[in-house]
């Protein structure tokens, strides 16, 4: 199977492309085409034009969490798309999405309704469980926190009445594509922990084998023991391709790779590569 992927929004970029804080990532495999995320302003459809990437041809939209450096490019990308398109996410992307910030608490959600999405043809598929678009790509639905070590950061809330609260931020997911190398497993923020995510990628699909990850890895806010406890378990998994991007920060960048030097890249903004 041939994957193409192309990064639209992340932190950086190639030269001539924008960067900012977000992420947006373009797959195209079985005949299919997804964008998972759409960054956090107009940064996705900015570097898809100069690309020569027509986003009418979108076939499925797939958010990864209900933060707005995910989803805050979702009206720039419908009003290009000019029809209905299929998006595949958790129940809890609408949930009131907030951090804590020196002024106070800091809206960090999806800064659209729903209905306003819905009028630009956005057609909304929620599941906590896993989703199929084709024969060997699907969706994660929930990741189980497993390791002990990866937990939901603390200043990541859910506004419920008048009470702010830990968001379990159980619609972090990722997409898993199946291939004879092994499992391509491309990333969000993976919020619930990038091992976590892998080793339930692993137990839904039957396959041990982990070809390639890409995406953000949430790793730069991670104690160094964090850190080197994420690093001997994802040795243990033999991933041939790493590409980290957005959340991973550049402390954690450099010690993956050092860590694993055979197959660590930054994946930026406007790269594309064949899987």
């Amino acid at each position: 199977m041939e994957i193409k992927i192309t990064t639209l929004s992340e932190n950086t970029g190639s030269h001539g492309f924008l960067g900012e804080w977000g992420w947006s990532i373009l797959i195209e495999a079985e005949g299919t085409r997804i964008l998972m995320d759409t960054g956090m302003t107009f940064t996705a459809t900015y570097n898809a034009q100069l690309l020569g990437i027509d986003l009418r041809s979108i076939d499925t939209i797939v958010l990864s969490h209900g933060h707005n450096d995910h989803c805050g490019g979702m009206q720039e990308v419908l009003q290009r798309k000019q029809g209905e398109v299929k998006v595949l996410a958790h129940p809890d992307i609408w949930t009131s999405k907030y951090t804590t910030s020196r002024s106070g608490y800091e809206f960090i959600g999806i800064p659209f309704t729903r209905e306003v999405l819905e009028s630009l043809g956005a057609r909304f598929n929620l599941s906590k469980q896993p989703a199929e678009i084709t024969r060997n790509i699907i969706t994660t639905g929930e990741v189980p926190l497993l390791t002990g070590y990866e937990t939901i950061d603390s200043n990541l809330l859910v506004k419920e009445g008048a009470d702010y609260c830990p968001d379990p931020l159980a619609d972090d997911l990722a997409l898993i594509i199946r291939t004879e190398r092994g499992l391509v497993v491309i990333l969000g923020c993976a919020h619930r922990g990038i091992v976590n995510t892998l080793r339930h990628a692993q137990k839904l699909t039957g396959e041990k084998k982990i070809f390639a990850v890409v995406g953000g890895t949430h790793l730069y806010l991670a104690s160094p023991e964090h850190l080197e406890r994420t690093i001997a378990d994802l040795k243990e998994m033999e991933i041939k391709k790493l590409g980290v991007s957005h959340c991973t920060g550049i402390m954690a960048s450099a010690r993956l790779a050092s860590a694993f030097p055979e197959s660590f890249f930054l994946n930026n903004a406007g790269m594309q590569f064949i899987l």
